[in-house]
């Protein structure tokens, strides 16, 4: 893969995608399942394509982009089969669209071409030895793709049922546009500091008080979508739990391990003493 520019690795990555969109949007236009149910199928078939590349390409950051491509497409194509759309339903639909297109954008600045592979990927490798395959699959794959995909259900159910609007959605729907410009400011905050390091690590910005603003944008962003649903569907309140799981996903794994990495830089202590985990509110020595 070292060979690969990454012009080309775009466009590999780009062929990925479309055949997986393809396998996906198939599956779930024919199956004569229920909704969720299709999507879910659907959804995992898409997954398994995408997985089966990043063991061609010997790269799980195959992956990456589909933990923002993902939600996009199930949002456009269920906005698509609506033909009409409400207000309830254009204001998800405009949530998901900003935080996808973002962090895709995101993805696309920071992508060094198929020659590089995430570390957390790598560190995995180097641990499990013969058994990565199978953590490379359900861990960097199917894992990410069942969070998302119960994220981004509470917005399938708007469009399948076409709720009543409240004032609450309006509240929690500007949540989640608000975690969307969070992620955005500590993203650019951070590209600046990596093109001019000025010390072992971030202190600036969002980043002063904060050790992981980019990570509290995506977790309110969830909680926004699925609290906005709650609030115009209070009967289907078990939705949230896409939120509870990509929380526990953030708390448990991605944070610890960005933690641990941080941790062999000198003064790691220190900086941890002096900066909140998530908000970035002044921390009192």
């Amino acid at each position: 893969m070292k060979k690969i520019g990454r012009a080309w690795s775009f466009a590999l990555i780009a062929l990925v995608y479309a055949a997986a969109i393809a396998v996906g949007t198939t599956l779930c236009v024919f199956l004569p399942l229920e909704t969720w149910l299709n999507l879910l199928v659907a959804d995992v078939a898409a997954t398994v394509v995408v997985f089966l590349f990043s063991l061609i390409f010997r790269n799980a950051s195959v992956y990456d982009p589909y933990w923002s491509v993902q939600p996009i497409v199930i949002v456009i194509g269920y906005a698509i089969s609506a033909k009409t759309l409400s207000v309830v339903q254009i204001l998800p639909l405009t949530a998901v669209l900003l935080w996808g297109v973002r962090l895709t954008a995101n993805w696309a600045y920071t992508f060094y071409g198929l020659g590089h592979q995430d570390w957390r990927y790598t560190m995995l490798q180097e641990k499990t030895g013969k058994a990565y395959p199978l953590v490379n699959f359900v861990g960097i794959h199917l894992v990410p793709t069942l969070v998302v995909y119960a994220c981004v259900l509470p917005v399938v159910f708007t469009f399948a049922e076409n709720p009543a609007f409240n004032a609450g959605a309006a509240v929690f729907f500007a949540l989640s546009v608000g975690a969307t410009v969070l992620q955005g400011v500590a993203d650019v905050q951070m590209h600046r500091y990596r093109k001019n390091r000025n010390g072992p690590f971030m202190r600036n910005g969002l980043w002063k008080y904060s050790r992981h603003p980019n990570y509290l944008g995506e977790i309110l962003m969830w909680w926004g979508i699925a609290l906005a649903y709650v609030c115009i569907a209070p009967q289907r309140w078990y939705l949230a739990a896409g939120a509870v799981a990509n929380t526990l996903l953030f708390l448990l794994v991605s944070i610890p391990m960005a933690d641990k990495r941080q941790s062999r830089k000198e003064g790691f202590d220190e900086y941890k003493r002096q900066t909140r985990m998530l908000l970035p509110i002044y921390k009192k020595q």
